[in-house]
């Protein structure tokens, strides 16, 4: 009933913040919104639509493991320009300053005051933290702009290291002044969510300040990522939250995405889904559709990096290279078959249960998803998936924690064990759980971070890689360690062994697929028949097979995807600079 509540406000409060938009201040009625607690709780219930949560199992579809029907314009050599470019939006950041400033009314006590201040300078942190990660330096404003404030409408942008200032002192009051600790449908912000997210930020500033050394600001790094850590320990010594593991090393991992209700012990922050009131996602129709969506899965360079399930890496087995699919999927860390179509993997189709290997007709690579998409064919079509999608979870500041300690050499084989140990023991893994690594993964340095030189934190970023995949962290990752040259990476899939030979990915004694030049003068019932021929009625064929005859599958080698620094920052938009020539374009574009 509390959630159903929830949403009827926020659906009255959008009429509200709209009027508020289009009043003049002098004429905009104050007294019914701030003169009380529950207009404080309509006005701010206003700002969760800033979460853009629903989407958030599709927030990957920009990133170096997944392959996907087309290139993203993004990095498509003369597909994008300061023309097309979006995001240099402010309407949000208006009303967050319109709140603060007039939430002062004596009316309500100062403690439930501050707690929504609170509130709203999280999401003004949140507001300037996209900024910040999409355009660099951004206009600090701080105030709601009225059309006589010309001088800060038509102002420059403020170095970056002056707004993240700015940015870590509205967390640091969320921390300190927002004073729920615990809300049981994970749909609120709290105290907790605050501590969090200050983890967050303060981890990707400090590491985008060590390894981004052409802005001269590497000296403060560390302090960045302190902050990190001490947030992150914050949340693990008095949150109360776990990992969830209630339904064992084989489901617990996945039931925390596919649950209707968020898993409480481990989700801080959800999207809630809830059928009756028709607010609903599409993870289904955009993870198993052929034709909406991006038709993306995981390419096998990423998945190489699943460790075997006692802790080794998968890449040390002298065959691997050649290994098929069905047996590449055993024996490794069981998040890997919870988070693509593997093994004795099932859906439900009009009641009956069907064994369902990777689908050819959508996937590219053989690696198909389904860590957000339901097993019952009935959610595939349009937006109707009830699974709640997490916005923060613990896992998140684990791994956070983890990662700051490691950045600054701190991390200790207690610190290793709750943070990194306890993930991969949820997901099954037995060995290397209470001490940190020693010995450098060859194969993960040389194919994603040829810098890094510390066994620990080439472990560290594995498991990130791992845990957070599908839900919207990579491409930041990537641009915060630098290593934006792995968005080139080549789109490539399983190994197939000849060329018009079945294969039965899922064991069960039905062929699935088969790869041929020249069409089989006879098909196998039921078996997708993929043309991996150089040219298809007269063009280019984007699918082929590596070694020609055999090999890894790739898909769309024909289309370069080329990444430079200039990528590391969109481009502002042409309009806006029009506009404003005080803002200056960023480099490269």
């Amino acid at each position: 009933m509390k959630l159903n509540y929830i949403f009827v406000l926020l659906a009255a409060v959008l009429l509200v913040g709209c009027e508020l938009e289009e009043l003049p201040v002098a004429t905009t009625s104050k007294g019914p919104i701030f003169s009380s607690e529950s207009g404080l709780v309509l006005y701010t219930n206003s700002f969760y639509n800033m979460l853009n949560g629903k989407n958030l199992h599709r927030a990957d579809a920009m990133s170096d493991y997944l392959a996907r029907k087309d290139t993203p314009p993004y990095i498509t050599e003369g597909n994008f320009s300061p023309q097309v470019s979006t995001g240099w939006t402010w309407t949000d950041l208006r009303n967050i300053n319109y709140f603060i400033q007039n939430c002062t009314d004596p009316k309500v006590p100062l403690n439930v005051r501050r707690n929504y201040l609170g509130i709203a300078r999280f999401f003004r942190a949140w507001f300037y933290f996209d900024k910040v990660k999409r355009f660099g330096d951004v206009p600090w404003i701080g105030k709601a702009l009225d059309v006589t404030d010309t001088d800060i409408l038509y102002k420059g942008r403020d170095p970056r290291a002056m707004v993240m200032d700015s940015v870590l002192a509205d967390l640091d009051y969320a921390c300190n002044n927002i004073t729920t600790n615990s809300e049981p449908t994970r749909s609120l912000i709290t105290k907790y969510v605050a501590f969090a997210f200050k983890a967050r930020v303060c981890l990707h500033e400090g590491t985008f300040r060590k390894y981004h050394a052409n802005i001269g600001l590497q000296s403060t790094s560390a302090a960045w990522l302190n902050q990190a850590a001490t947030a992150a320990k914050k949340v693990i010594d008095e949150g109360g939250y776990k990992l969830y593991d209630g339904a064992g090393t084989d489901k617990s991992y996945r039931q925390v995405f596919i649950n209707p209700a968020p898993m409480a012990t481990e989700v801080m922050l959800s999207a809630v889904c809830d059928l009756a009131l028709n607010n609903l996602n599409d993870a289904n129709w955009y993870w198993t559709s052929g034709t909406y969506g991006d038709k993306a899965s995981f390419i096998r360079t990423f998945i190489n990096t699943y460790l075997n399930i006692d802790g080794t890496p998968f890449t040390n087995n002298p065959n691997y290279k050649t290994m098929l699919f069905k047996d590449e999927v055993k024996n490794r860390d069981k998040r890997l078959t919870q988070t693509i179509r593997a093994g004795d993997y099932k859906r439900t189709s009009g009641g009956a249960v069907v064994p369902s290997p990777p689908l050819f007709s959508y996937t590219y690579t053989g690696y198909m998803p389904i860590k957000w998409a339901l097993d019952d064919m009935y959610y595939d079509t349009r937006d109707l998936n009830i699974n709640s999608v997490s916005i923060f979870r613990y896992a998140e500041v684990l791994l956070a924690y983890a990662e700051a300690k490691a950045e600054l050499g701190t991390l200790t084989d207690a610190d290793w064990a709750l943070t990194v140990g306890a993930l991969r023991k949820r997901a099954g893994i037995t060995g290397g759980l209470s001490t940190r690594p020693t010995v450098v993964d060859p194969y993960l340095q040389a194919n994603y971070f040829p810098g890094i030189t510390d066994p620990i934190l080439l472990e560290v970023r594995r498991e990130r890689g791992i845990e957070l995949c599908l839900e919207g962290f990579r491409f930041d990752d990537i641009v915060r360690w630098r290593r934006g040259e792995l968005m080139q990476m080549e789109w490539n899939g399983m190994y197939v062994p000849q060329l018009n030979t079945p294969m039965d990915l899922n064991e069960d004694g039905v062929m699935d697929v088969a790869f041929f030049k020249t069409p089989p003068a006879t098909k196998v019932p039921g078996v997708t028949y993929v043309e991996v021929a150089p040219i298809v009625a007269g063009k280019p064929n984007s699918q082929l097979i590596a070694g020609d005859t055999s090999g890894e599958l790739t898909w769309l080698n024909n289309i370069p995807r080329r990444w430079t620094d200039k990528h590391y920052y969109y481009p502002i938009p042409t309009g806006d600079i029009i506009t404003n020539p005080k803002l200056t374009q960023n480099p490269g574009w």
